[in-house]
């Protein structure tokens, strides 16, 4: 292979030790002829990381990094998630779109610190990944050349990465035979690639780490508590537990329990679609738990217009803007919402369901009093022919007129 050609002389890789990343160690010393150091973001991988420093200096790195980031990943992008019910097309729990900018934000620190002049990522020409770290980056080191090797060199498929591979010696987590590409976290697993590509095909039930199938989940219902203060959750059937233990707590229960799969053909902002299935049982619970919570805490024409901006805020995640200025505005708008957002709501937990079993609120604003259908002294039944006419006004006289 040729040389690039350029004047870069140090290049931090985001690693995970995943094909991509595997083979890009080498193949930039190949090409750049330049020192690379690894630096590896821990969101919640769990095993995946293990050996992971070693195999990078194996595979070519000068130095490798492994940064601890769960905590700040659920608290400054997960629980703004949850806060905005922020989900891409009614569906998409954003795993892979929230984790993003935070790896983000730990590589563009050990550029600054390794006073390295590029960064480089893995992700293929053909995702959504390859917008969000560039952005990313553009916002916190302008000043780094981006490298993309999927943009650059020769490799057109998984199999020509892991053709490259084996012919250097280098070890990788898949084999043609199990293609599927996968990225875990604490908030999620996704699957993309292989029998999933075709969208006739129904996914192998083998492939699922986090949940448990509808026909193997309990016979019995499982009942949890979840209780939030100010819009984030705070404790699990009374029990005060930290951010990274309650969503690895959460996990464990809704996925026994068949709860968080979700199988979609999902609009990628490079114009294609993909089919992606991913597993997100925390998510799932969590989400439905404080949608509850809201709809007695939160007064209608505010519920209605943030369930608007919902829809937004999971495009912004989607599409690689975390660091804009539009989400910020949106954050100050939904932290404004969350202030009343205090109170538990109790979920029947059952082969896949989720069902509201209880609702209690510091701020509520259901009244039974009101709500009732039986006698009561405060509402006024007369009133509501007053208010009818009013409200009807404009279509008894676009219904006059039509009329004539």
């Amino acid at each position: 292979m040729t040389k690039m050609g350029n004047n870069v002389k140090k290049v931090v890789v985001a690693y995970s030790g995943g094909l991509d990343t595997s083979i890009i160690l080498y193949w930039i010393k190949e090409n750049y002829s330049c020192e690379v150091v690894a630096c590896c973001v821990d969101v919640g991988q769990g095993s995946e990381l293990k050996g992971l420093n070693e195999k990078a200096k194996r595979t070519g790195a000068s130095k490798s990094y492994i940064i601890d980031a769960k905590e700040e990943f659920i608290v400054d992008y997960i629980y703004p998630a949850i806060k905005a019910n922020a989900l891409y097309e009614n569906k998409y729990y954003l795993g892979t779109s929230l984790s993003r900018p935070v790896i983000a934000k730990k590589i563009a620190s050990i550029v600054k610190k390794e006073g390295a002049d590029a960064v480089c990522h893995g992700a293929t020409g053909k995702g959504n990944d390859q917008v969000r770290f560039e952005l990313a980056f553009k916002a916190l080191i302008p000043d780094a050349k981006i490298i993309a090797p999927w943009r650059e060199w020769d490799i057109k498929s998984r199999e020509d990465a892991i053709d490259y591979a084996k012919k250097r010696d280098i070890s990788v987590p898949v084999t043609k035979a199990n293609p599927y590409s996968s990225d875990a976290n604490l908030w999620h697993i996704s699957y993309e690639g292989g029998i999933l590509e075709d969208i006739v095909n129904e996914y192998d039930e083998s492939m699922f780490k986090m949940t448990a199938s509808h026909e193997k989940a309990p016979d019995n219902p499982t009942y949890v508590t979840i209780e939030f203060d100010s819009g984030i959750p705070i404790s699990i059937n009374d029990e005060k537990l930290s951010p990274i233990e309650l969503i690895i707590k959460l996990n464990k229960i809704a996925g026994t329990n068949g709860i968080g799969r979700t199988d979609m053909v999902e609009n990628r902002l490079v114009g294609m679609k993909s089919r992606g299935v991913y597993e997100a049982p925390a998510a799932a619970v969590l989400y439905a738990a404080h949608k509850e919570l809201e709809s007695i805490s939160m007064d209608r024409d505010t519920l209605h217009f943030k369930q608007i901006l919902a829809f937004k805020y999971a495009e912004i995640a989607y599409y690689g803007l975390w660091f804009s200025p539009l989400r910020e505005a949106l954050d100050a708008f939904v932290n404004e919402t969350q202030k009343y957002v205090t109170g538990s709501v109790k979920l029947k937990l059952y082969k896949g369901n989720i069902t509201p079993a209880a609702r209690t609120a510091k701020y509520s604003l259901y009244s039974k009093k009101l709500a009732t259908f039986e006698k009561d002294e405060v509402y006024n039944h007369k009133d509501a022919e007053g208010f009818i006419n009013l409200w009807g006004l404009p279509t008894k006289v676009y219904a006059m007129l039509k009329n004539k």
